[in-house]
């Protein structure tokens, strides 16, 4: 940074101008505080993002992906995944009053920041009261980049415990492609036969991809 005149570095425009002002590398090179002898910390920050693939797949970076850019070791990528995961969840903080779902967009509004453009294939269910106001959101299983396994005895094990009145499942598919594979529908059919059997309401099942969304309810599966 001494290359660098000092009211143009990172944490001087930050001051003066807030970080709105700032570019994706400066952003970084904050999180990671410190350079190297022969790299400063903006360096690092470009080094990451070219290695990522640019400030969107950071999002969907693992800790092996930031330790192999030279000079990111477990410590920095610790930081950088850290501040990605923090603001993910100032996305999803809600106030006292409970987020009411009123139909797929409100679905994938309250999900997609959080699990949209996760790396490996997440499958959760969202817990409703009998207004369909959220209660809790809860990931039941973590698969791979292509694939999670999910049994409707899981799902319904955690709706029950909740005292659930309706749920709303959800999964994501890392490719970026919202589209029900025919594993997906048939699990949706199960589901749902499984909600009539145990008086709980299965209104949607939703797949997230990086930015878009499917809906089976909006497709006719549901």
């Amino acid at each position: 940074m001494k290359t660098i005149a000092p009211h143009d570095r990172p944490r001087e425009k930050l001051h003066r101008h807030g970080a709105a002002a700032l570019g994706d590398n400066e952003l970084v090179a904050i999180v990671i505080g410190n350079g190297q002898p022969h790299a400063s910390a903006l360096d690092l920050a470009n080094a990451i993002l070219n290695g990522v693939g640019g400030v969107e797949a950071l999002a969907r970076a693992l800790h092996e992906d930031l330790t192999r850019v030279p000079g990111i070791g477990h410590a920095r990528a610790a930081q950088v995944l850290a501040a990605v995961e923090l603001g993910r969840r100032t996305l999803t903080r809600v106030g006292r009053q409970r987020v009411q779902v009123t139909g797929p967009r409100s679905v994938a509004e309250l999900l997609l920041p959080v699990y949209g453009n996760r790396p490996v294939e997440q499958f959760g269910v969202v817990l409703l009261d009998t207004k369909h106001r959220v209660m809790r959101t809860t990931v039941v299983t973590v698969g791979t980049l292509d694939a999670s396994i999910v049994h409707p005895r899981e799902i319904f094990r955690e709706a029950t415990a909740a005292g659930a009145a309706a749920i709303v499942v959800f999964h994501n598919h890392p490719s970026g492609d919202p589209e029900p594979s025919e594993e997906d529908v048939a699990l949706t059919r199960r589901l749902i036969a499984a909600g009539v059997l145990m008086g709980i309401d299965v209104i949607d099942h939703v797949i997230l991809a990086n930015v878009g969304y499917c809906s089976m309810k909006e497709e006719g599966y549901i």
